[in-house]
């Protein structure tokens, strides 16, 4: 899993509007990259809501928004119509993106153990270096997370 100090890494992924997201092209900004699950599941859907509901005042702090699961464009597509997510959320069926940040880990529940992004952020400055990484994420809070850096 990337830490703090590390670059971020390079990579494209697709957007819920089938549009290539570069990350050469997020530089320049501090930037907020977080992991989730699955689109449209409770705790997803809470994590999203919490950034959406506080973009602005994340925005006005220099800070840009990018989410980050397996699902496909169609299923990132109608969870950020649903919601009205103000930011991207990338499609990343293949993998490409959450393996480089190192999120696909053995997880567990109900005594089951299986493969699966654990829910992370990661915040990055201006130059791309990692600042901060969130791996308790408060779903409901986590915009108050961030901002509290």
């Amino acid at each position: 899993m990337l830490k703090v100090g590390d670059q971020l890494p390079q990579f494209e992924g697709i957007n819920q509007n089938g549009e290539p997201v570069k990350s050469e092209k997020l530089l320049g900004k501090k930037l907020v990259v977080f992991f989730y699950p699955k689109a449209s599941t409770p705790g997803c859907t809470a994590e999203a809501c919490s950034l959406r509901d506080h973009y602005s005042e994340l925005k006005n702090q220099g800070y840009q928004l990018l989410g980050v699961s397996a699902d496909s464009v169609k299923r990132q597509k109608s969870f950020s119509d649903k919601y009205e997510l103000p930011f991207d959320v990338i499609a990343d069926e293949n993998h490409d993106v959450i393996e480089k940040f190192g999120v696909w880990q053995m997880k567990k529940f109900m005594g089951r153990e299986f493969m699966g992004i654990v829910r992370t952020t990661f915040i990055f400055d201006e130059k791309g270096v990692c600042t901060q990484v969130i791996d308790k994420v408060r779903t409901k809070d986590h915009a108050a997370q961030i901002l509290e850096g």
